[in-house]
């Protein structure tokens, strides 16, 4: 698995209401900065988090990742939202098994205007 691909399984698994699986792709104590001015740390709390809000969210549709950054284990990933509004972003850490999990989610950042 490429750091990259986490985006992808993000969005199968989120169209798949499948809390549980969404939460797998995080380490025990990554910190997800959502919903917006907060932070929800922690697997359990990340997918306590998916599963109240997938049953009420429409499907989510693919974006191209920007290139990744790759330094060792450590990757920032990111994509740019459809709606031209900002960025998406990840840090990822590499596991022992070579696949890898996201350690800092920052799902919206939104560009100031003016």
């Amino acid at each position: 698995m490429k750091p990259e691909d986490l985006t992808r399984l993000f969005v199968e698994r989120a169209n798949a209401k499948d809390a549980e699986g969404i939460a797998l792709l995080y380490e025990e104590d990554a910190v997800m900065a959502y919903p917006p001015g907060q932070q929800t740390v922690g697997r359990a709390a990340i997918q306590k988090f998916w599963e109240d809000v997938l049953p009420k969210m429409p499907s989510f549709q693919p974006e191209p990742p920007l290139p990744t950054l790759i330094s060792g284990d450590l990757a920032l990933t990111s994509t740019p939202p459809k709606d031209g509004a900002g960025a998406r972003a990840q840090v990822v850490r590499r596991q022992s098994d070579g696949s890898w999990l996201r350690v800092l989610d920052q799902p919206e950042f939104v560009t100031p205007k003016g």
